[in-house]
């Protein structure tokens, strides 16, 4: 129960890597805020699975890529301090380059690092005035490797490292903390519609020959997230099955 008390904020937090992390929390007596973009049946589905925690789930919906929106999220707050910051809000829009529309570009870069930006300024706010915080980013293995077909997918993740790095920086005085977290292939729906051969093809690649549970990385997080990793911030904890 080490995050009794304590608020946390999980962006894309109804569903895939954001429900285990929300999940995860909620055991660990955290007041769980998850927000989503639009799919009210994934939320009332996380609500019904989790309902013996309803007095320490809240839900938004609003879109992460709008300044504004997230500015007006953290207006309407059903509480009053922001322990924990997870940005795990995310898609993914995959062409090569030669054929990648220009809106499928921007939406990735929107939603994955400006969304990221947008809810990182908003909460360092609030962290400041209690000095004290923790913010983790949900990045990607792909920020360095590339794969062929997710370059703005590979682009807005690398992004994130980039502004976790001088962010971490800029709030270390007021004790707040700002890490990513780098999943591998994980089992879920972000990867469901990968063909079975490119599948294969990557469990080869990953030294342990399969790929990660929403528990592993979750479990991740939450040390990010603990106060037992008050002396870690700017870096990236790989949970790649050794990629």
């Amino acid at each position: 129960m080490q995050f009794k008390d304590q608020n946390v904020i999980v962006t894309g937090g109804t569903r895939g890597i954001g429900k285990g992390i929300a999940e995860n929390f909620l055991k660990q007596g955290a007041n769980v805020l998850v927000t989503y973009s639009g799919n009210k049946a994934a939320a009332d589905e996380f609500l019904t699975t989790n309902e013996e925690y309803k007095d320490n789930i809240f839900t938004d919906c609003f879109n992460v890529a709008d300044a504004s929106a997230c500015e007006e999220f953290f207006e309407r707050l059903p509480f009053e301090k922001v322990h924990v910051l997870v940005n795990n809000a995310g898609i993914r829009k995959d062409n090569i380059v030669a054929m990648m529309p220009k809106d499928d570009w921007q939406q990735v870069l929107d939603i994955n690092l400006t969304g990221t930006f947008n809810m990182c300024k908003a909460a360092v706010m609030k962290m400041s005035r209690q000095r004290y915080g923790r913010i983790v980013n949900i990045t990607s293995p792909c920020s360095h490797f590339g794969f062929a077909g997710q370059a703005n997918y590979a682009a807005s993740k690398a992004g994130q490292i980039g502004l976790t790095r001088s962010l971490s920086k800029e709030v270390a005085k007021r004790k707040i903390t700002v890490n990513c977290i780098s999943p591998g292939f994980i089992g879920t729906d972000l990867i469901a519609d990968l063909p079975e051969k490119l599948v294969d093809e990557y469990k080869q690649q990953i030294p342990m020959k399969r790929f990660g549970t929403v528990d592993e990385v979750a479990n991740g997080v939450s040390f990010l997230a603990s106060e037992q990793a008050s002396y870690i911030t700017g870096t990236v904890l790989e949970v790649s099955g050794g990629l």
